[in-house]
């Protein structure tokens, strides 16, 4: 990434640390990601805008192609460029810019403040290195500790996760343990410097239901031990029902909604996630047809104009939705809206017009 492709909306050179704790610990605002390919410009984040609070769990949900992991990784500063390019907006970690900072100073925040768990495990951690080793590289880079100390670190770290046999097992290598183990090993490396931010990028993909909700509460325990950030990043909102306290939801590379989790998952301001939440199985509806949306998304080098949902959307009225960008606006306290046709009633659901 070159600061010459980069528009940022702050200085490159303001740093507005806060003390106060209740100060947001990541900005994200008016992201712009964009991937330029032989068959054209895949525009793949538009505009994206969200702060994250220290301890705060944010969930980002959307299909596959939406966006998420390519904010994520936008955040990391991990893009492959080329042939991806951040062409504009401000990522600030609490109040200094991270877009334009040299690669150098980048690293300095790249799993010290901010740490990733990366969605597959088995082709994120290197076959021919024990996971001892991987885990106790984070102390031997960043903090010049010899291989002995790095060792028990890793050790230490993998009890901290809950892997049996941590002292035994730390010179085992990743095909040796079972997805779940392997995904807690994940874990281990991001929190090995005691970030303030994790961000987790779909970290139950492939995994059965029981060990989904064991990598999920151990994640919510680790994060009410150490009051850090947290980021979700998943399409799976039963995954995120009990942990977020707020969510938003990508399509085509924009955010359409914003709202806390209890009042998203209760009353949805957008039709997508209406259909999103439809879509999800229930008991009390065994036996019939599982409920999906009609479509696909757009093909991000032609996102059709106006709504880019509206193609899929039962209620698109013509002219405005097929012409007219929806606004992200507030529908009520705390919530945000990308939808011509939703606003807030008297009893306070959200509905059509």
């Amino acid at each position: 990434m070159t600061q010459d492709t980069i528009n940022t909306t702050s200085s490159a050179d303001s740093v507005r640390g806060s003390e106060d704790p209740n100060a947001p610990v990541l900005e994200v605002e008016n992201l712009h990601v964009e991937f330029r390919t032989r068959d054209g410009v895949a525009r793949a984040v538009n505009g994206v805008s969200f702060d994250l609070l220290p301890g705060e769990t944010l969930a980002i949900l959307g299909e596959s192609g939406s966006g998420k992991s390519v904010t994520a990784q936008a955040i990391m500063g991990i893009l492959d460029t080329p042939p991806g390019f951040v062409t504009q907006g401000s990522v600030r970690f609490r109040g200094t810019e991270l877009l334009t900072l040299p690669e150098k100073e980048r690293r300095r925040y790249r799993g010290e403040k901010i740490a990733m768990i990366f969605q597959d495990a088995l082709s994120s951690l290197n076959p021919v290195y024990s996971v001892g080793y991987q885990i106790g590289e984070m102390f031997r880079v960043h903090r010049g500790a010899s291989r002995a100390d790095a060792k028990k670190k890793a050790i230490e770290l993998m009890d901290r996760v809950h892997i049996p046999a941590a002292r035994q097992r730390v010179t085992d290598f990743p095909h040796q343990f079972s997805g779940g183990m392997r995904q807690r090993i994940m874990i281990a490396i991001a929190l090995s410097l005691d970030p303030e931010i994790i961000i987790a990028d779909e970290p139950t993909t492939a995994l059965d239901v029981t060990v989904q909700a064991q990598v999920m509460q151990l994640l919510a325990d680790l994060q009410a031990e150490s009051k850090m950030g947290l980021i979700l990043i998943t399409h799976d909102l039963g995954v995120v029902a009990d942990v977020a306290d707020k969510i938003s939801v990508m399509y085509a590379g924009s955010l359409i909604e914003q709202a806390p989790s209890i009042d998203l998952y209760s009353n949805p301001a957008h039709p997508y996630t209406e259909r999103l939440l439809a879509a999800i199985p229930r008991v009390d509806l065994k036996g019939q047809e599982l409920y999906t949306i009609k479509g696909i998304p757009p093909n991000l080098t032609d996102i059709p104009a106006g709504c880019a949902f509206h193609p899929r959307c039962p209620y698109a009225q013509k002219p405005i939705c097929f012409e007219q960008v929806p606004p992200l606006q507030d529908v009520s306290s705390g919530r945000r809206s990308a939808c011509h046709f939703w606003k807030e009633t008297l009893d306070g659901s959200i509905q059509t017009r």
